[in-house]
């Protein structure tokens, strides 16, 4: 059998799959509904546990034109309240971006477990020196040969997260998809 390029075949196979797999979460998420929804702690710590799994997440901002910027980034775990940092050159876009409009999304996805996290918060610099030796990493230390003026944390508190886990029953609604979600409130 010879390998022949035909659009309309793979496009067809792919919603095929698409509409496959909505039948099986949409059946999942009706098993759902029959048991209980998960709690905050519960949706905390699947995201804990996905965010920890994913490895690499991809940090979304806002440029100076409103357009969405996406890119992969090496974060570090979120601590005790979820808050996320990132270590990253201070002449990046990101910088300039974040500083011009501090709304970010974060999004952390695991493949294996059908599982992903999607953070939205406010980003900030961090300007505090203890805190950023904290936050670092010797495997970046090529890509900073002048640390200290080239190396800078941020910092992302979050203001909701959204989780869903197909392995871990935690799944969107079956009516619109809507995943399970965690609101923050940060006093405001």
């Amino acid at each position: 059998m010879t390998w022949e390029w035909k659009p309309g075949r793979w496009i067809r196979a792919a919603l095929g799959t698409a509409l496959c797999l909505n039948g099986v979460l949409a059946g999942t998420a009706a098993a759902q509904d029959a048991r209980s929804a998960p709690t905050r702690d519960d949706l905390v710590r699947a995201a804990r546990e996905i965010i920890g799994t994913a490895r690499y997440c991809a940090l979304v901002t806002l440029d100076s034109a409103g357009r969405l910027q996406a890119r992969a980034i090496d974060a570090f775990a979120p601590d005790g309240d979820m808050v996320v940092r990132i270590g990253t050159n201070r002449r990046t876009r990101k910088v300039a971006e974040i500083e011009q409009d501090p709304r970010v999304t974060l999004y952390y996805f695991h493949a294996p477990s059908a599982s992903y996290v999607t953070v939205q918060g406010r980003a900030r610099m961090v300007t505090d020196t203890a805190e950023t030796r904290r936050f670092w990493k010797p495997e970046w230390e090529a890509f900073y040969p002048d640390r200290a003026a080239d190396y800078v944390l941020i910092a992302v508190t979050p203001e909701r997260i959204e989780v869903v886990s197909e392995s871990r029953g935690i799944v969107g609604d079956p009516r619109t998809w809507r995943p399970p979600a965690v609101e923050f409130d940060r006093g405001r």
